[in-house]
Parts: structure tokens; sequence; C-alpha cells
């Protein structure tokens, strides 16, 4: 992928897939949720929504949660930064199409809130966190993103993951181990 493009990079391009090779929709199809995880945060939210598609499907299956409003979805992340804190995270794998990303992650998480409806568990529990992401893709914007949050307790008897060699860890919270 091209690194050097930026956010701006990919808010500008409105070609249509059809005016690109299957190889750079699907390129554009990973840079566009590799900006989107990136800016998952409460200072720049508003550029991971900048690139859903006008009729966005967000959905949290396990809890039982969609959102197909823009403002309710980015209500939704704010109640996600004041309910989990991230301690760690660990990338398995990310592959694409020409219409769709799957992102599969392990988060080592606690709950430090209770802004995040139907997560079933208290403020103090440490979890592991199983995300596998789905999103469906349009002309370099996200038409739908699914966030499979499988939570188990950290050590728990489900805390098993199968980890490949090399997997791209990120530790925000060292004090954590």
């Amino acid at each position: 992928m091209n690194d050097a493009l930026s956010f701006q990079d990919l808010i500008n391009d409105t070609r249509p897939d059809a005016e690109l090779s299957r190889e750079e929709v699907i390129e554009r199809n990973l840079r566009v949720v590799e900006a989107h995880f990136h800016n998952e945060n409460p200072d720049d939210v508003d550029k991971a929504i900048a690139l859903y598609a006008d009729g966005i499907v967000w959905e949290a299956p396990c809890r039982g949660m969609v959102y197909t409003d823009p403002a309710e979805v980015r209500k939704a992340y704010f109640g996600i930064f004041r309910t989990i804190k991230y301690n760690k995270t660990t990338a398995l794998r990310r592959f694409a199409t020409e219409t769709s990303v799957f992102d599969d992650q392990i988060a080592d998480v606690e709950v430090v809130g209770n802004e995040m409806p139907n997560l079933g568990y208290p403020i103090g529990t440490r979890l592991n966190a199983r995300l596998v992401h789905c999103f469906e893709m349009r002309d370099g914007r996200i038409t739908r993103e699914i966030a499979y949050e499988m939570l188990r307790e950290h050590g728990g008897s489900l805390d098993h993951d199968s980890v490949p060699e090399g997997a791209h860890v990120v530790v925000y919270d060292p004090s954590a181990f």
C-alpha cells in the first residue's frame, strides 16, 4: 500500500470503483479501513465517520446493536471510548476484495465505564476481546461495518487464541502487564 497518501487524499478520492483496476480497488479499500481504525479515538473519530458512505449501517451483533444514523454511530463510539481502556492489541490478519475488508485482532482491555449497551461485564473487569470486523465497501467508502466483539475474561477458560508468528502487537498501557 502507498503510505504516502494522506487522509485528505482518501476523502478527496471520489472515483467510482468502476474506474479503477481490481488491484486499485482492493488497495484503496485496505487504506480506507486502515485510516478508519487509525481515527477511532476521541480526538479523530469524526475522520473515521467521514469514511462512511451515505446509508451507513454499523452493527455490533454480539451486543444486539444496529445504528444507521452517523450521529448515533458517533455517540456509540464515545460510549465505547468512555467504557473501554485498551492495554494492548494484536493484529492477526486483514485482507480485502473489491467489496469487503476483513480484519481480525485481539484486544486486551479493561472496563472503566458503563456506556456500552449490553456489554455484560462490570467496571474493573479485564477482558481479552476477539474483535472481528467485516466491512462492506463501495467507491472508497464503508457502507457497512460489522464489529463482532467476542468478549472473554482475561486469563479465563475461554481466553485462547492462535496468534500467527510475527503478528503486530501495540502496547498502549505497559503498566497493565
